[in-house]
């Protein structure tokens, strides 16, 4: 693939409405891609799927850092010729499909290499990577380097992903915001919804006012609005369908028939619609999943099944 691939694929994969500016002082628009591709800035991922990341470095060397710290080639930098700061673009074969129906799995994954190559690169933290600079654009001094788009197992082989593996809690910037907002709102609608079952209005206002609160308290740089909601009302819809006080009130009775003790594992009975809900509430309150298949009659497979999509 040659730099005027490159360029082409990039072209090809915009927003079909992105946000756009040639002054970022006077805020942001939308327009269409058409005409938004001549501008200085362009939004260059949509609200469902990250086909980019890109990397902000702010030094005057930034156009080949990565050569020196021994992190993959971008696809495309965009340098300001005036100062040598950069954006460092990378392409993803797959793109991430970071809407609250993708794969939590992957999306986790996903950003645990972005925050490390951040951090190999020493990219700015407070990037939001809503817009970038766009190397269509003759502003800028464009390079192309690597010709093939990366697989997220590619970029991993440069980095050490230990400190994002398992549960521990990634940044809170770039698709890092999106795994703790969904971690932080679902674990607080399992519970809340106990406290009176509302109606799904009510029910769903309540969970985005949730989503906002920890969009704008947690995170440096927010989300976007339309990936808040999305996420607002993924969550409220599972838990109206799914959560019920019957079905509550049910597990609690076992709770205590068994006085805290588990010893002889019951019969399963009911459907994955009727137990998945279970599951995850008590994954929220720190049972193990072992513990779980205890209680309900699941298989510790079967759990871990149902929770890894």
């Amino acid at each position: 693939m040659n730099a005027a691939h490159q360029l082409s694929l990039f072209e090809q994969l915009l927003p079909q409405k992105p946000y756009y500016s040639d002054d970022l002082s006077h805020g942001l628009k939308i327009i269409s891609s058409k005409k938004a591709k001549k501008y200085r800035h362009i939004q260059h991922n949509g609200p469902t799927h990250k086909y980019w990341l890109v990397f902000d470095v702010d030094r005057f060397d930034a156009t080949m850092c990565w050569d020196n710290l021994g992190a993959p080639a971008p696809n495309i930098v965009a340098t300001n010729r005036d100062n040598g700061h950069a954006h460092l673009i990378y392409g993803l074969e797959i793109p991430v499909r970071t809407a609250p129906d993708g794969s939590s799995k992957a999306l986790r994954y996903a950003a645990a290499v972005e925050a490390a190559l951040r951090a190999k690169l020493g990219a700015d933290e407070g990037y939001t990577g809503l817009i970038c600079k766009n190397p269509l654009n003759p502003h800028w001094l464009v390079s192309t380097w690597e010709p093939n788009p990366y697989t997220l197992d590619w970029l991993a082989d440069y980095l050490d992903l230990s400190a994002y593996s398992g549960s521990k809690r990634l940044s809170g910037n770039g698709l890092g915001r999106n795994c703790n907002l969904f971690d932080y709102l679902s674990k607080w609608a399992f519970k809340s919804i106990r406290q009176g079952y509302p109606e799904y209005e009510r029910w769903l206002e309540a969970v985005l006012t949730r989503a906002e609160a920890y969009n704008n308290k947690e995170f440096t740089s927010p989300l976007p609005y339309s990936e808040v909601k999305a996420t607002a009302k993924s969550i409220a819809k599972f838990t109206h369908k799914n959560f019920s006080a019957e079905g509550f009130s049910a597990w609690q009775a076992r709770q205590g028939a068994k006085g805290g003790r588990r010893s002889k594992r019951p019969t399963q009975s009911g459907s994955k619609a009727e137990l998945l809900p279970k599951v995850l509430l008590m994954q929220t309150q720190g049972y193990s999943n072992r513990m779980i298949s205890d209680d309900l009659g699941i298989g510790s497979a079967t759990i871990s099944r149902w929770t890894s999509k």
